[in-house]
Parts: C-alpha cells; sequence; structure tokens
C-alpha cells in the first residue's frame, strides 16, 4: 500500500465504531462478540525494539474483558501486497508490544502476558497466497528440534475475498469502506456515499473523516482520472461528483472503445500477420517448384528458350506442378508448352 493510501486507512481505523464493526462483522468469534464492545481504547502503537528501530505505524486497540480487566489487543497491520514473509513480521510486531507494554509496566511481574490478535488487513488486488502461521514457514526437522519451532497465526482479511452484494449485506462501516475501494462504477459510489451519509447523520466527526478518506482514495486512483476540491463532509463529496460523474462515465466508456479499438487492430495484425506468413510460404514454395522445373527442362532438352521461361514464371501453382509431373515423359518442349518458335 502506499504511504498516502496506509495513513489514510490507519486514521479510518482510529475510529472506534470502524474498529468495532470490523469484530463484527469480519471477525468470526462469537466470544468476541460478546464483549463489551463500548470499551474499546486506542493504545499507543509506538514502539521501540532493542536496537532501537521505531515502530510506529501500528494500529492497536484493547478492550475490556470479563471483570478483571485483562485486555485483548488488536495489532492491525495494513498490506497492499502479498508478502510471503508476513506470518515472521507478525510475530515479530506482537513481540515488540509485548516487550512495551512490560517495559511500560503495564503488566506487572509475574502477571500472565494479554492475549493478543494479530490481523492483516489486505486491500491489493491479486490473491493473497502467503502463510498465516509462522511454522509453515519453516520445514520439519526431525526429532527435538521440531517441538520447538515457533507457532504464531494472524488473521487474513482479504477485501478482494468478498463480493460487492456480500459487503453490502453486512451493513456497517468496514464494508462500506471496502465496497468503495472496489467501485468502478460512478452511480454505485455516490450510492454508497449516501448510505453513509444517512448511517452518520448525526455523526458531523465521522462525515469529515469519511470525506476526506475517499476524496484521498479516489484522487489517488489513476484509473479514474479525479480531481476533487477540499470538502469536508460526505454531502461536499457527493456534490463535488456529481459534476464529475458525467465526465467520469465517458472516460470509463471511451476506454472500453478505446481497447475494443486495440482489440481490434491486434486481431487484424495477427491476422494479416498469418496471412502474409501464408501467401509468403505458398509464394516461396511456387517460385522454388518454378526453379526446379526450369533445372529439369534445361537438363533435358538444353538451354530454355525465354518464351517458356516467360510462361513458367507467369504460371500458376497447379500449372507449375501439372508440367513438373509431365517433365519426365515429355519428348520435347512443344509437348509441354505448345509451339515455342
Amino acid at each position: 500500500m502506499s504511504n498516502h493510501h496506509d495513513i489514510g486507512y490507519k486514521h479510518l481505523f482510529s475510529i472506534p465504531e470502524m474498529v468495532r464493526d470490523l469484530i463484527l462483522g469480519f471477525i468470526p468469534d462469537a466470544w468476541l462478540h460478546s464483549q463489551d464492545l463500548d470499551t474499546l481504547e486506542k493504545v499507543s502503537g509506538h514502539y521501540v525494539s532493542e536496537d532501537f528501530q521505531k515502530r510506529e505505524d501500528d494500529v492497536v486497540w484493547r478492550i475490556q474483558v470479563g471483570k478483571e480487566w485483562l485486555y485483548l489487543y488488536l495489532l492491525i497491520e495494513f498490506q497492499s501486497t502479498d508478502d510471503p514473509h508476513m506470518a515472521l513480521r507478525m510475530m515479530v510486531y506482537v513481540g515488540l508490544l509485548y516487550q512495551d507494554l512490560i517495559k511500560a509496566k503495564a503488566i506487572k511481574p509475574g502477571d500472565p502476558l494479554p492475549p493478543v490478535l494479530p490481523i492483516v488487513l489486505y486491500n491489493g488486488g491479486n490473491t493473497w497466497k502467503a502463510k498465516t502461521q509462522i511454522a509453515d514457514l519453516i520445514p520439519p526437522v526431525p526429532g527435538l528440534v521440531e517441538r520447538f519451532k515457533p507457532h504464531m497465526e494472524y488473521l487474513l482479511i482479504a477485501e478482494n475475498s468478498y463480493t460487492d452484494s456480500a459487503l453490502k449485506e453486512l451493513n456497517n462501516l468496514v464494508a462500506a469502506a471496502f465496497r468503495l475501494e472496489q467501485q468502478s462504477n460512478p452511480d454505485n459510489l455516490r450510492e454508497i456515499i449516501e448510505t453513509l451519509k444517512h448511517w452518520l447523520a448525526d455523526r458531523p466527526d465521522l462525515r469529515k473523516i469519511f470525506a476526506h478518506w475517499i476524496r484521498g482514495s479516489l484522487m489517488r486512483r489513476a484509473e479514474y482520472r479525479l480531481v476533487l476540491p477540499e470538502v469536508n463532509d460526505l454531502e461536499e463529496l457527493n456534490v463535488a461528483l456529481a459534476d464529475r460523474v458525467e465526465q467520469w462515465a465517458k472516460d470509463i466508456e471511451a476506454k472500453g472503445v478505446y481497447r475494443g479499438i486495440q482489440q481490434g487492430m491486434q486481431q487484424g495484425m495477427q491476422q494479416g500477420m498469418q496471412q502474409g506468413m501464408q501467401q509468403g510460404m505458398q509464394q516461396g514454395m511456387q517460385r522454388g517448384e518454378a526453379l526446379a522445373l526450369q533445372r529439369l527442362l534445361s537438363k533435358r532438352f538444353g538451354k530454355i528458350p525465354a518464351p517458356v521461361t516467360e510462361q513458367i514464371s507467369s504460371a500458376s501453382a497447379e500449372q507449375i506442378e501439372h508440367w513438373l509431373d509431365q517433365v519426365l515423359e515429355a519428348h520435347s518442349l512443344d509437348s509441354l508448352f505448345g509451339n515455342i518458335h
């Protein structure tokens, strides 16, 4: 994911309502759903490792679990390309999180470590193929060593694994954000924005955050070629889009026509090349047969008169084949080509 897009997504998931909808809509766990999600609290994602390398781009939340106020930490990684070593990265990040909690004395000596749910939120176009379990990155080892392989798995939430209709049925903020990411139809985009306006009618702060994120997301997509003014509300964004939807639709249609023309030209070129190759091969074969006929005639009858050479050069492939069939039995050039004198 590009840096600006990354920042935009992290800003969205710094809203408790987004994290709540992520849990309820995309994390299939009844126990987690049963917890008091109103206790969601954002935690600093700024860590420093032992070699003083800062880790500043995580989104980390905690919720109150039961009466003892144990904490569940949600570590969210945003990713737009498949990373084969993501399981290793997530294990390191979780370790840094625990290390920071201990340094900050959020965990007292002797207390258990809080449970962590590592989440990779993937918004790329290709299928995510990387292993989600760190142990699967390590080949089997005989004997005792196998017992000590690390085991930690992250939860993958891949946007492209959900259809638009499935996301629409979820009816929540995260699903709407995913739908916006996938849209190529201007009318559908405005419909989703209208839905968000309705849901967030009493939340001008969230309308502003979504308007900024959607505007930035649309302008970063090269296929849209959209330039939008600064907006501070979803209504302003929809008005700005309304002025550009007609041109946008024309651009999309023009691209389709252009692709059709390109495909037609490509197919025409391929057909032309094939036809040209076939014609060239036929002409080459015909030329070779004509030369072979002239050699045979020369061997049998000596020097070939110019009128015969002219007849051969202007003859069809079928006529040349006929003369080749007859040349060994012919008694004279006249018997093959008529009176040539």
